[in-house]
């Protein structure tokens, strides 16, 4: 059976600094910065939520130039960047698979084509749409299969916080769980009906239970 598991959520900001403060604001702890991905001229940060699992925030990196192609997680869509003018928001996740290409082909809802990426000493295949979109408009995740045994989160120190619970809505809400069956996510992320597409984490901190 194909099974994948929760590797980070992707919290967008208009910049890096408006996303570091969101976060900071939020949970308590600030985000350290990572690096660039230069292939899609975005740069981020990054806080530990747990073993190899983490918190990513990303933001279009403006001394970068612009890719060929649209950016990922919808960065590149006026509507996400009106939407993040206006505030960071926890805008998708990604699950890590041992077989993206076993795991792509499974999928009921198309992830996109998986890209060979890197950034430092980290390799990766990920999925990314042709046009850059949030596939179930966020609520189904990105794919990712780690080429490298090491892992962001092992770098990073404990932040003592930890996900709870990981929420999301749909118009649709029966397809969606059917899509995150196929991988082997149904017990990642709860689904339920809304007109309009969210996604929610609730996370463990040393000042209580949050929500972003």
């Amino acid at each position: 059976m194909l099974t994948a598991t929760l590797d980070h959520l992707i919290v967008a900001a208009a910049t890096l600094e408006q996303g570091e403060d969101y976060v900071e604001s939020r949970l308590g702890r600030r985000p350290q910065r990572g690096g660039k991905h230069v292939t899609m001229g975005t740069h981020n940060s990054l806080l530990a939520l747990g073993p190899r699992t983490y918190l990513e925030v990303i933001a279009i990196d403006a001394a970068a130039a612009a890719p060929p192609r649209p950016r990922w997680f919808g960065l590149d869509r006026p509507a996400m960047q009106a939407t993040l003018r206006a505030s960071p928001r926890l805008v998708h996740w990604v699950a890590r698979t041992s077989d993206i290409d076993t795991a792509r082909e499974a999928a009921t809802v198309d992830p996109g084509p998986a890209h060979a990426l890197s950034r430092g000493p980290y390799r990766w295949r990920i999925t990314i749409p042709d046009d850059g979109h949030l596939p179930g408009a966020g609520v189904i995740p990105t794919l990712i299969e780690w080429s490298t045994d090491s892992h962001p989160a092992d770098a990073l120190p404990d932040s003592r916080l930890r996900i709870a619970t990981l929420a999301a809505a749909h118009p649709e809400p029966a397809q969606m769980r059917a899509a995150l069956a196929a991988l082997g996510l149904s017990a990642a992320l709860q689904v339920t009906y809304n007109a309009t597409p969210r996604l929610a984490a609730l996370v463990h901190t040393p000042r209580g239970t949050v929500a972003l």
